[in-house]
């Protein structure tokens, strides 16, 4: 039995173009290391709450953030951020909506289940790539995250 790889940011997100201009961006920012991309809301609860073929990894160790698209296949981002927040052994994992919507309902119920921050993608690459990379510098160097049990 190995011990899974430590990973800093969950990344969840189905569109493969967004996915690489998100890699891209934390790479140009020396921030891709420890990243790991799933591409449905199913798999995003499997990987946060240690279940299926993730099941070796302990819940205490979860990512330093989630990158979360909304419109996902299987189980949608809303109800990814709902149970992830109802959780206690999850809920203190800051969640970012990175998302297309800018639809008020969304915006809203997002912060209604306690999303520590929304940012609707721009359409443009350059001004995408410096919103990726404050993002990972503000959540993974200046952030300061709860001890978690």
């Amino acid at each position: 039995m190995h011990e899974p790889k430590p990973v800093e940011i969950l990344l969840v997100e189905d569109n493969p173009n967004d996915v690489e201009l998100t890699l891209q961006a934390l790479r140009a920012s020396h921030l891709a290391n420890d990243i790991l991309v799933v591409r449905d809301g199913a798999e995003a609860l499997d990987f946060i709450m240690c279940r299926g073929p993730y099941s070796d990894r302990d819940i205490s160790n979860g990512p330093k953030v989630i990158l979360l698209d909304l419109k996902l296949p299987k189980v949608d981002g809303i109800e990814v951020l709902r149970q992830t927040k109802a959780d206690p052994r999850t809920k203190m994992i800051p969640i970012v909506v990175l998302t297309s919507s800018t639809q008020d309902k969304d915006i809203v119920e997002s912060y209604r289940l306690g999303v520590n921050s929304y940012i609707a993608k721009p359409v443009d690459f350059q001004q995408f790539t410096e919103s990726v990379n404050h993002l990972g510098l503000y959540w993974l160097v200046y952030n300061q995250s709860p001890q978690r049990d």
